[in-house]
């Protein structure tokens, strides 16, 4: 897991005033792009895989950290972004999501 130094005071900055939990890595259903990945506040559990980095705890099931093979958190103007490692297999990207609204 990379987390950006821009998200990691994100985050910081979020729990400034209340205790520290645990943050999921969950698959979203998506829209034209397809399914994409998620943050939610949630504790770990035994079917977990659970990743310290920065100062935080990050878990996702451990068939989701398979797939994904790692994940890189970065923070945009619209919010955190989530790219994994091994792109979603339904995933369309946003050059077919281009050429569909195109055609």
């Amino acid at each position: 897991l990379k987390l950006s130094e821009s998200a990691r005071k994100e985050l910081e900055a979020f729990f400034s005033d209340k205790p520290k939990s645990a943050v999921r890595i969950y698959l979203a259903p998506g829209g034209c792009s397809g399914p994409h990945l998620g943050l939610a506040l949630d504790e770990a559990n035994d079917d977990d895989h659970v990743v310290e980095e920065g100062g935080f705890t990050f878990c996702a099931s451990k068939g989701l950290w398979e797939q994904i093979g790692g994940v890189s958190i970065d923070l945009s103007y619209m919010g955190f972004t989530l790219d994994p490692v091994n792109p979603l297999p339904e995933e369309a990207g946003p050059a077919a999501a281009g050429a569909a609204a195109v055609a």
